[in-house]
């Protein structure tokens, strides 16, 4: 195992909100992020007393399993939780190598609906990818078992890490209908997902609802302080702020939509 880990990130408490892509960055104690191309994803990695929860499980198993031995080679516990944020592919595809019957085989939470989700989305999705052996060739699709957490969150629950405890929180529909956020509340972080994006726009993808998405932003908002961390489905960390300008913007797409006429 590697030494003590580097601090590297440099503060959004301090307005600066620059992170190296490609290490482990400390974000506060015993909350590490780390981000993944291709797509610029943020994996996170909160540190318990009984072991270590993972954050997302990236996009294919091969990707999956790279991350899997990242973690291994930077920190000294086991992978016993991961949560799923939402039920897009680039954040769940990877699933199958630390759930159930993997040698990890650790307990998955996710959102009651993802199942649900990938049956209408990710499933054909999946198989249209399948059928094209053009499509990215490299992913290997043919590899993917969709493979569903084993704790569904209908509303919020804590999970007790054995020094600490996150709590799970499924917010109303917006992004997608299977959106979970992750607050750790000792640290003052959250974990967001694509309900957030900084390093692109935000993503209207698969089973989202454009005109509740400013709500959604509006419930995550009323639960942030203002001086919270806040980790983003994609790019660097932000605050508040931040979300509150992007809700702004997200209200302001989904009234162009709207006044245009055609169904969103």
């Amino acid at each position: 195992m590697m030494g003590p880990m580097p601090d590297r990130y440099t503060g959004v408490r301090e307005g600066r909100l620059d992170m190296e892509s490609g290490t482990w960055v400390k974000v506060a104690p015993g909350v590490f992020h780390r981000r993944y191309q291709p797509l610029d994803i943020g994996i996170v990695v909160i540190v318990g007393g009984a072991g270590l929860l993972l954050v997302d499980t990236r996009s294919t198993p091969k990707e999956g399993a790279e991350l899997l031995l990242d973690v291994g080679a930077a920190f000294d516990k086991p992978i016993r939780w991961v949560v799923n944020t939402h039920a897009h592919f680039d954040h769940v595809f990877g699933n199958q190598v630390f759930g159930p019957g993997s040698p990890v085989n650790a307990r998955i939470y996710g959102h009651r609906d993802i199942v649900r989700h990938w049956r209408d989305y990710e499933g054909p999705r999946l198989a249209a990818w399948r059928r094209d052996p053009t499509w990215e060739p490299d992913k290997a699709w043919g590899d993917v078992i969709l493979t569903a957490p084993t704790d569904l969150i209908d509303d919020a629950l804590d999970v007790d890490l054995g020094s600490r405890t996150v709590h799970l929180v499924a917010l109303p529909p917006g992004h997608t209908d299977t959106d979970v956020v992750v607050h750790i509340q000792d640290a003052g972080v959250w974990v967001v997902g694509d309900v957030v994006e900084e390093s692109g726009p935000p993503m209207f993808g698969s089973g989202c609802f454009p005109a509740l998405w400013p709500r959604q932003l509006d419930h995550l908002l009323g639960l942030l302080g203002d001086g919270d961390i806040v980790l983003p489905g994609h790019g660097r960390p932000v605050d508040k702020s931040f979300v509150a300008t992007q809700r702004r913007e997200v209200a302001a797409l989904a009234r162009a939509h709207i006044a245009a006429g055609p169904p969103l």
